[in-house]
């Protein structure tokens, strides 16, 4: 099964995260399928006003919705953020 998950990157205590479609019996970190998009949670002032914090590609994660991945609840949450932003 597909999954929609969030991978951690950055550095210890500065968390950045990737966007990726991954088979679910993989790691968290480990190999994933696609890159969808990042989130950063530790992004400068000026970069969250621009929505330079949350990076997603909405037509290839409508892509894998529709081939049945199915999105972790942090990622659903953060998608549905990023359409009421760009709103």
């Amino acid at each position: 099964m597909v999954v929609i998950r969030l991978a951690r990157g950055g550095s210890k205590h500065r968390p950045f995260y990737t966007i990726v479609a991954a088979d679910k019996r993989n790691r968290r970190d480990g190999r994933f399928i696609e890159r969808l998009g990042y989130y950063n949670p530790f992004a400068a002032e000026g970069e969250q006003e621009k929505g330079q914090d949350l990076v997603v590609n909405q037509e290839r994660l409508a892509y894998w919705r529709g081939h049945g991945a199915q999105m972790s609840p942090t990622v659903a949450r953060l998608v549905k953020q990023a359409a009421k932003a760009a709103a």
